[in-house]
Order: structure tokens, then sequence, then C-alpha cells
């Protein structure tokens, strides 16, 4: 072989090295994305219109108190001489309870009356934000001069899960703070621009249209701002109680 052939390989063999590094970001996302099971729920599945009906929501509340005593069934007929039958009924929302009865099992699991009605009396929230109109707000990050604009906030839900949407705009004041560290979840859509995101030891090299979700626990952040100005979604989850960054 000829030096030139040589060196031309060799170059070859380089470029290919550099290309197939910068590629296994990508890679181990789409194979990570390959072992993931079968969702549990179904997006598109619709909620019958029972669960808004009176028996169905005491029926789900009794459940659950009996649940989170750690008593069977069987446990809570014979605490409220209530028969087996009766009560599993009363559970799936197929009969209706006399107030005496309500009275027997709100002693038995030591709760008030009223607390077999609040998934009826429950509202279900939502939060409408027009266009440009996000409340700004500070984080740790407000410092490195990263704009958060917050999108919309559920003070109180049936999930257990606070979830922060926000927006979030890097300009020419901006620094990089690839160290952020906080519970929970976050995912992150490319909107505009072009930047370096961190996570762990991982670089992922974001454009418009690409996305990262990721255990928020890892330090992480930009990077390296390579083209201003950027803006991405930021959706962040954690248990609710237990603040993000």
């Amino acid at each position: 072989m000829t030096k030139a052939k040589a060196a031309e390989k060799h170059g070859h063999s380089k470029k290919n090295g550099k290309a197939l590094s910068a590629a296994i970001p990508a890679v181990a996302a789409k194979s990570a994305l390959s072992r993931v099971s079968p969702l549990s729920q179904d997006p598109h599945a619709t909620r019958d219109t029972r669960e808004k009906v009176l028996e169905v929501a005491i029926g789900h509340e009794v459940r659950a108190f009996r649940k989170k005593l750690g008593i069977t069934v069987a446990d809570l007929a014979s605490a409220t001489d209530i028969s087996l039958g009766m009560l599993s009924k009363i559970e799936n929302g197929i009969t209706s309870p006399s107030l005496t009865t309500l009275q027997a099992l709100s002693r038995a699991l030591g709760v008030p009356v009223t607390a077999f009605f609040r998934r009826f009396e429950e509202e279900r929230n939502a939060v409408f934000v027009k266009a440009n109109e996000g409340v700004d707000v500070e984080r740790r990050g407000t410092r490195a001069g990263h704009q958060y604009t917050l999108l919309g906030h559920i003070g109180s839900d049936t999930s257990g899960v606070t979830v922060e949407p926000y927006l979030i705009t890097l300009s020419e004041d901006s620094d990089v703070f690839p160290t952020f560290q906080h519970d929970g979840m976050e995912f992150l859509y490319m909107l505009e621009g072009e930047v370096v995101y961190r996570h762990s030891n991982n670089l992922y090299r974001m454009t418009p249209g690409d996305s990262l979700f990721f255990d928020a626990d890892a330090p992480h952040g930009p990077e390296e701002l390579t083209h201003l100005p950027i803006r991405y979604l930021s959706i962040i989850s954690y248990p609710r109680g237990r603040g993000g960054d």
C-alpha cells in the first residue's frame, strides 16, 4: 500500500470515528426507546361518564381508604356488619349505600362521612395561557441569564405529581450552566437555535425538533450555546412536596 493510500485510509478512519462518536447519543436514545415496555395507559382512551356518578365516586373512595389501611373486603365487612356481597357492590359503584351504611363505613375506616364524596365534588382544572402571556419567574438559572417563562400551574390535582412547564430563552446575556440538579424527571423540546446540552457525562447537540427526556437528579444543563437565540420547552415533573431547581 502506498503512503498516500495509507494516509487516505487513516484519515477516512478518523472521520468515521468522529461521526460514530457524534452519533452515539442518538443511537443510544433509539436503543433505549426500542427497549421501552408497552404503555400501561391508552392515551386515546375515554373515561366512562360513570365516574361522575355519585355511587361510583363513593365506591372509589371506600376502596381507596380500605386499601390504605391494608385490610381486605372481608375484614371491612366483618367490622361493619355489611355483607360481603353488598360491600363489593358498593366498592364497584353498583349500588347506592344508605346513610346508615356510610356511617358504619366511616367509623370502620376512621374517616368522616364527607370524605366519601370528595371525588364526586372535586373539580378538574385546566390552565389556558395565551401567546406571550406566560409569567416570568426566577429560578437558579436566572442568575446565568436564563429566562424562565412559566406556561401554566395547577396548585392541586388528583395525580400526586407536580408538573411545571417552562419556555426557556437563552440570549447573548446568557451563560452556560451544565450543573442543574433536582428531583423528578425533565423533558426538553427544542424550538429555536442550537445548544449542546449536558446530562451527566453525555453531550447532546440539539436543534429545532430534537427532544431530550432524562432523570433530573443527574447534573444537566446547557454546555455550549452554539446558535443564539435559543428557545426550548422544559417540562419538569416531581412528587408533590419535593421542589425542582
